[in-house]
């Protein structure tokens, strides 16, 4: 198999089994095959004379190959006891104390069993209302929200790591200016990204400078008013000051909502990437398309034929995951099942491109993005119908008049962060971040170089040692005269490019898919309040289901960095990143187990 040093050892730090003494007893090909035969099984609850060994030949060989892997919780946790294997859950937090703390339970078992939970702190009635019971008043959503991190942080502390949480608020609870502010306290609510629900009564309001209602969700009342451009200004000043919060655009979202009869969707996972309904899971794989790249007649091109099988192949995995999984909680099951839910995406973009050598900052770009994700959707759903015509479809499917899937959903960008790292690729459809750094190892500082850059640095002729210190002081090649002019165009990085190109090819992707896509749009510490605003705006205008925005430096630890004067980055490095990239640590029941992972 074709990994680095890298992917070696976050392998055996995270993912390779190890028997009590911690000592490994996995390597990873016996991972793959662990995860492949495991997965497997799950045909023969619809066909008992299911070629089995053919089905974990298949698995296995495009996980190996590093074209698809599954989300993280998956690859740890595929054959063992455990054997929960999603990595995203919703969980609802209901307006009673009992509803609240039922929640805190849900979510630290999802925490114990290695997911990570996002929440909906909507339906809490605002702070200093009247509570009838007992005479006294509400704390508000924003004090149980410091609970439920206090509740993450005692499950990192009982001997394991912490897991994440996606916290939401709409724009129109009469607490939304507190939760907006929430983090510009340092150390507050370390264990949750936040993000605003913002609705198209808002937007139109921001656009049209008028005020809007703020609603008390106790009794639906009218508690307020404010001014929504005020409102939309702050959010982007906090933004800019720490990269949070986000914005969610529920009433999109809710627009392609495909069971609304079972209730609206409130929150997403933690990274932003999964709406999904009260007590939801899915389970997410992706696909490398750094390897859907052949050559014909010496020019790079996409390999279509090769796309699609891997699209069927990978669909049919994620949905056999459904059938084998054990899940935290009973309600998770059942709901899941009702909808089988799955979200199949990428990774490895931008390192396509460079292949293509088509620029990230370009239309062209843009149009390949469009183009890869529409065949991506439309391969997947016939997949599904394939599936559905051998399994049935997902049980809720009667209530639709349309053709019979097996799966509500099927599509889903992730971040990717270390499932990018173990397949060698740069992360879901981020622009690559450098194309050099120096990475530590022991006493020794090596310089890196990305290695698509390299091998072409080395076959045109300008690469050497030097020009490697270089980049890694900056990242960038576009300073440097010695780099051909047509290389520094195509080998751009997160901070070369302009924030509107970052939205365009989330927009283009978002076009063809089903859930939403987890992006964000790295600036540069010079980057002003008017550049976040404007992005915010445009991920409006071209229909996004939510934006997350990144200045350089704005937060004091963040996982990706160049260090100016040393050029010092380590991409391995186990720390919360830049919003909807925050750890997810897999807690682990098996006495033999002391590995974690990332929620991708």
């Amino acid at each position: 198999m074709n990994l680095t040093e890298i992917a070696l050892n976050i392998l055996k730090k995270r993912y390779l089994l190890r028997d009590r003494k911690n000592y490994l007893i996995e390597n990873p090909e016996g991972m793959f095959h662990r995860v492949a035969r495991a997965v497997a099984s799950a045909d023969k609850l619809y066909d008992e004379n299911a070629d089995l060994q053919r089905t974990e030949n298949e698995f296995f060989e495009m996980m190996s190959t590093l074209e698809f892997l599954p989300n993280s919780p998956t690859l740890m946790n595929a054959g063992r006891l455990l054997g929960q294997l999603s990595a995203c859950f919703v969980i609802p937090v209901g307006d009673s104390m009992e509803e609240i703390f039922d929640a805190l339970k849900s979510a630290a078992l999802i925490h114990k069993s290695g997911g990570g939970t996002g929440f909906s702190f909507s339906r809490l009635r605002p702070k200093d209302s009247l509570v009838k019971s007992t005479g006294g008043t509400a704390s508000g959503p924003i004090s149980f929200m410091r609970l439920f991190n206090l509740a993450t942080e005692v499950v990192r502390q009982s001997g394991k790591r912490r897991g994440a949480n996606m916290g939401i608020l709409k724009v129109n609870h009469p607490d939304i200016l507190d939760f907006i502010t929430l983090k510009n306290q340092t150390g507050e609510l370390e264990n949750f990204n936040i993000s605003v629900g913002i609705t198209e009564e808002f937007m139109q309001a921001v656009e049209s400078d008028l005020e809007y209602k703020l609603v008390n969700p106790q009794d639906n009342s009218v508690a307020g008013r404010l001014r929504a451009k005020k409102v939309f200004d702050l959010i982007v000043d906090t933004a800019w000051n720490s990269g949070e919060p986000g914005i969610v655009f529920l009433d999109r979202i809710n627009r392609d909502n495909p069971t609304p009869w079972l209730g609206e969707i409130e929150s997403t996972n933690p990274c932003g990437e999964q709406p999904l309904l009260p007590y939801e899971s899915c389970n997410l794989g992706s696909i490398n398309l750094s390897l859907m790249v052949k050559k014909e007649k010496g020019k790079s091109e996409i390999d279509y034929d090769k796309l699609i099988r891997v699209v069927h192949s990978a669909v049919h995995f994620l949905d056999n995951v459904i059938d084998i999984n054990k899940y935290p909680l009973e309600k998770i099951k059942e709901m899941t099942l009702r909808s089988r839910k799955i979200g199949l995406g990428v990774m490895g973009f931008a390192d396509m491109l460079c292949h293509l050598r088509i620029p990230y900052n370009s239309d062209e770009a843009v149009h390949t993005a469009e183009q890869l994700m529409w065949l991506i959707n439309r391969e997947s759903k016939n997949a599904s119908f394939n599936l559905a015509q051998q399994r049935g479809a997902y049980p809720e499917f009667k209530k639709i008049k349309c053709l019979i899937f097996r799966n509500a959903t099927t599509t889903t960008i992730a971040p990717t962060g270390t499932l990018s790292i173990i397949a060698g690729a740069s992360s879901g459809i981020e622009p690559i971040y450098s194309f050099s750094y120096m990475r530590k190892a022991a006493d020794q500082e090596l310089h890196e170089a990305n290695p698509r850059f390299k091998q072409i640095a080395i076959d045109m002729g300008f690469y050497s040692d030097e020009l490697l210190q270089k980049i890694a002081c900056t990242g960038s090649i576009q300073h440097l005269s010695e780099v051909p002019e047509e290389i520094r165009k195509v080998f751009v990085t997160a901070y070369d490019i302009q924030p509107e190109w970052h939205v365009k090819i989330q927009a283009a992707f978002q076009k063809h898919t089903d859930n939403a896509v987890s992006k964000t749009v790295n600036l540069p510490n010079s980057a002003t309040k008017f550049d976040v605003k404007e992005v915010f705006m445009l991920a409006y205008k071209l229909g996004l289901k939510g934006v997350t925005v990144y200045r350089d430096g704005s937060r004091t630890s963040q996982v990706l960095s160049i260090n100016k004067q040393t050029g010092n980055q380590d991409p391995t490095q186990d720390q919360p990143a830049p919003h909807r990239n925050l750890c997810i640590d897999c807690i682990n029941q098996e006495p033999n187990s002391h590995e974690c992972t990332v929620c991708d």
